[in-house]
């Protein structure tokens, strides 16, 4: 991610847009694989609250995606609903 790295959004950062790379095949990578790693404790440790954990995780995971989406059109604009058009969120 080069220079984009950042954890939430930073509303007065202006970071280029990311495509290349596992960005080319997935919007979102890294929340891809800590759902990935979620789903692998729940069949790990196939408890109650490995199952809690996994749902509320992907709620918030969603939650930030959705956000950050809306702020990376904001931010892009048509590049990034080209990027959108081409690329899954997740693969």
């Amino acid at each position: 991610m080069k220079n984009s790295w950042r954890i939430g959004i930073d509303e007065d950062l202006k970071t280029e847009l990311i495509t290349i790379g596992l960005f080319n095949y997935s919007r979102n990578p890294i929340f891809f694989g800590m759902l990935l790693s979620l789903i692998g404790l729940f069949f790990t440790l196939p408890t109650l609250t490995s199952l809690i954990f996994f749902i509320i995780s992907t709620i918030l995971i969603q939650t930030q995606i959705r956000l950050e989406e809306e702020f990376l059109l904001n931010q892009h604009g048509n590049d990034y609903l080209q990027y959108k058009a081409k690329v899954r969120r997740f693969l």
